[in-house]
C-alpha cells in the first residue's frame, strides 16, 4: 500500500496533526515496521509546513514508541513489539477532567527535571535552552513556530537531567498538552500571554545557570502553576 500524505488544516496544532496522520498511516499498514519515512525536507514539502514542524512531529512519534530515529540515517518504523504500551489519544483529554490530570502529572516531573538540569547540565543543554528561547522571542504573534520552540524548551531541560527517562516520559506529556498552549493563546491577550510565557522560561534557564537546585524548581514550578491558571485550571499543590 501507498502512504497518503497531504496538506493539513493549519488551524490546529501542526505537529500533533502530522504525528497523528503518520501514526494512522502506520497503524493501518501503509507505512510498514523497519520502513524509513520520507526524509525532513519532503514531508515539510509534502505537508506544507516548515521543517521544524516536522521534526516536532517526529519528536512526538518517537516518544510514542512508533519510529526511532538514527543519526545521519532518518527515522524508521519500529516493531509492534518494541512500541511503547504507554498511549494517551489527544481526543480523550477534551474531557476537562483527564486533560487536569495530565497537567497534575506534568507538574512534579517538570519540577524535579528542573532541580536535575540545574545540578547535571553541561554547557552544549544551556545552548539548547537558549537556542530554544532565541526561537520563542522571534516567534511572531507566538505562531507554531513558536509552540514549537516552547515543547523543544521542554525536551532540551528534561534532557538536562542526563536521566534518560526524563525526556522519555516529560517529552511523551508536552506532546499530549500541547494543544493547551493554543488555549491560553484565545483566552487572553495574545501579547500579553507571549511576555509572560517568555519571561517564565528565561526564569528557569537563568536559574538552571546558576545551578541552584531549589531555585529551578520554583522557577519551573511558577511556570506550570501559571500555564495552569491561564488555562483555568486547578492544581492541587502541597
Amino acid at each position: 500500500m501507498t502512504a497518503d500524505f497531504s496538506q493539513i488544516r493549519r488551524n490546529e496544532h501542526l505537529p500533533a496533526r502530522i504525528a497523528g496522520h503518520i501514526g494512522k498511516e502506520i497503524a493501518e499498514g501503509r507505512i510498514t515496521a523497519g520502513e524509513k519515512l520520507p526524509t525532513e525536507h519532503i514531508l515539510a514539502k509534502t505537508f506544507g509546513v516548515s521543517r521544524s514542524v516536522v521534526r516536532e512531529a517526529i519528536a512526538q512519534l518517537r516518544n510514542e514508541g512508533l519510529v526511532e530515529t538514527r543519526q545521519g540515517v532518518g527515522a524508521f518504523v519500529t516493531e509492534t513489539l518494541g512500541r511503547g504500551a504507554i498511549r494517551i489519544e489527544q481526543t480523550d483529554l477534551r474531557d476537562r477532567g483527564s486533560f487536569r490530570s495530565l497537567f497534575q502529572l506534568r507538574m512534579p516531573l517538570e519540577i524535579e527535571a528542573a532541580g536535575l538540569a540545574a545540578i547535571h547540565h553541561d554547557d552544549a543543554d544551556l545552548k539548547k535552552l537558549d537556542d530554544s528561547l532565541a526561537q520563542m522571542t522571534g516567534a511572531e504573534k507566538w505562531t507554531d513556530q513558536g509552540i514549537v520552540a516552547d515543547l523543544v524548551f521542554h525536551r532540551a531541560l528534561a534532557t538536562a537531567t542526563h536521566n534518560e527517562y526524563y525526556p522519555l516520559f516529560i517529552g511523551f506529556i508536552a506532546e499530549r498538552i500541547s494543544l493547551a498552549i493554543n488555549a491560553a493563546r484565545a483566552a487572553a491577550l495574545l501579547e500579553e500571554i507571549v511576555e509572560i510565557t517568555i519571561a517564565e522560561h528565561v526564569a528557569i534557564r537563568d536559574a538552571v545557570a546558576t545551578r541552584d537546585p531549589l531555585k529551578a524548581r520554583a522557577a519551573m514550578r511558577n511556570h506550570i502553576m501559571g500555564a495552569a491558571g491561564r488555562l483555568d485550571l486547578t492544581l492541587e499543590i502541597f
